[in-house]
């Protein structure tokens, strides 16, 4: 019963941080109205992370578990890099931020660690591991840079926020195509939506600089 009551929470959660997401990239960016469905996306996502994690738990699944850590992650801290605007002036970060910088850093680990088991058992599909760890360790390798004032452009706080909101929208869009998919190999599946919409973030940021 309280895997089924999850997994609908999961199911909800998701549902509702893919139609918001979708809604958000689609209209005008930074007034009120954005602001206000951004912070719902942020929770709907978070929760839908938490959900991931405890049905990973009960019933072992790694892509449950890749899709949970990264949303999670990319959820909280994009939002929160709204609130460090100034770390270019000196602002220095709270606890909590430096402890989710730590738990990626030993989750990107973990992916790796999984990708090299897949590669030695000659399976294409740890390249897809192999990917999420070196994303993450680079997303926090530029947190590492603003907690101890190496950032001096004034808009990262921006660029970081577009993109990892930007990259929470596409693992719940993952999600979707992975656990609906009839028609893709599975690796594609996994990789296309990432790549995709890496190239609209990259060629946002172009913009903004």
């Amino acid at each position: 019963m309280i895997f089924k009551i999850i997994l609908i929470l999961h199911i909800i959660s998701g549902s509702t941080g893919l139609l918001l997401g979708t809604f958000i990239l689609l209209r005008k960016k930074g007034d009120q109205l954005h602001r206000n469905i951004g912070k719902i996306f942020t929770i709907a996502m978070v929760s839908t992370g938490l959900c991931a994690f405890y049905l990973s738990v009960v019933h072992p699944n790694l892509f449950l578990f890749i899709v949970g850590v990264f949303t999670i992650y990319l959820s909280i801290s994009g939002y929160r890099m709204i609130q460090l605007k100034k770390a270019h002036e000196g602002q220095k970060p709270q606890l909590f931020d430096t402890i989710l910088t730590f738990a990626m850093v030993i989750c990107s680990i973990i992916f790796f660690y999984i990708a090299c088991k897949y590669l030695v058992a000659k399976e294409l599909f740890g390249l897809v591991f192999a990917l999420f760890g070196l994303v993450s360790l680079r997303l926090c390798y530029t947190e590492y840079k603003v907690y101890i004032g190496k950032i001096t452009d004034k808009k990262y706080w921006l660029k970081n926020h577009i993109g990892r909101m930007t990259g929470t929208y596409i693992a719940a869009f993952t999600a979707f195509l992975v656990v609906n998919n009839t028609f893709l190999p599975p690796i594609l599946a996994w990789s296309l939506p990432g790549i995709i919409g890496g190239i609209f973030i990259s060629r946002t940021i172009k913009k903004l600089n």
